[in-house]
């Protein structure tokens, strides 16, 4: 009987499953159309040349002689980058007389919508850069590069560095201005030695390596290393646990004012007297150096003495 009453409102369920599966059935197919639309290719008849759009943008291809866009079109004989490989095919634009709907204005599109037009060609070079937190934070391409008229560093940027990144990254700019600095306003270094723009694996865009005291350390080939005895800090944290990228008040960008001060945030129970100081609990009297000379690492010591 039990069965019997099971296989009654099997069949009583089965028109509101066939409907159900119809349904999501219809609806999946109407997703795969429109997906396939979105990533159809364009008729090859529609696009009509940058020569003609030059007739009527004649101030904007002048200004596009030396852009690296143009280069590449004119170095595969016009088949690389041009008006239309940007702007979508330009037929329809031209027939109705200039009607601006009819051709994509990167001007007026969403910041999403542009990336995703310059990334059309960009995404092998910058393959992190949806996942980056200028993306997240709505910066686009265009926010900092101008296609038309940008030039500055060969770019394309809108400005050279550090100016165009201190128009957002605001404290930062204080704190290149510190009286201990990377000397990034003088011109010696810029934002993109460390930092990649376009997104790393890594947070604040900081460049990724293999080892990633190599951002530092690519300069500062003194403290590079290998070293037979490792200070532990510098290998599992880095060179920011005891210094400030940027900019500080303290000597050598340090992150507390003395250096002992800094040693003893790992090492407090040492600055109780005997050979560490001469009164109990001294922080300042004898500076740790003093005798710890090779704190990055020692290939002789394993307490970093000379």
């Amino acid at each position: 009987m039990k069965r019997f009453v099971l296989y009654f409102a099997l069949i009583a369920l089965l028109p509101g499953l066939s409907t159900r599966a119809g349904f999501l059935f219809a609806a999946g197919a109407k997703q795969q159309t429109a997906v396939a639309q979105k990533v159809a290719a364009p008729n090859p008849a529609d696009f009509i040349g940058s020569e003609v759009c030059a007739t009527c943008h004649a101030d904007l291809v002048k200004k596009f002689g030396d852009n690296p866009h143009q280069k590449l079109a004119l170095k595969n004989h016009g088949t690389g980058a041009t008006c239309e490989s940007c702007h979508g095919p330009g037929k329809a634009h031209v027939e109705g007389g200039g009607d601006v709907t009819k051709i994509k204005q990167l001007a007026k599109m969403p910041t999403k919508a542009v990336d995703e037009t310059c990334l059309g060609c960009h995404a092998g070079t910058h393959p992190n850069f949806l996942r980056s937190p200028h993306a997240k934070a709505g910066v686009g391409c265009t926010s900092c590069h101008s296609v038309h008229a940008g030039d500055t560093e060969g770019k394309l940027l809108k400005a050279s560095q550090p100016k165009l990144c201190y128009q957002c990254h605001a404290d930062q700019k204080a704190q290149f201005n510190m009286p201990i600095h990377h000397k990034v306003n003088e011109g010696l270094l810029k934002c993109s030695d460390c930092h990649d723009v376009h997104g790393t694996f890594l947070a604040n865009n900081l460049k990724s390596t293999e080892d990633q005291n190599q951002v530092c350390t690519k300069c500062h080939t003194d403290v590079r290393g290998p070293f037979v005895f490792e200070h532990a800090p510098v290998r599992a944290e880095g060179c920011v646990t005891c210094h400030t990228p940027h900019g500080s008040q303290n000597p050598r960008l340090l992150n507390a004012p003395s250096i002992a001060t800094l040693c003893n945030q790992c090492h407090s129970p040492l600055s109780a007297g005997g050979v560490h100081g001469l009164d109990p609990g001294s922080t300042t009297v004898t500076p740790c150096i003093t005798c710890h000379t090779m704190i990055h690492g020692s290939n002789a010591s394993q307490a970093f003495v000379r």
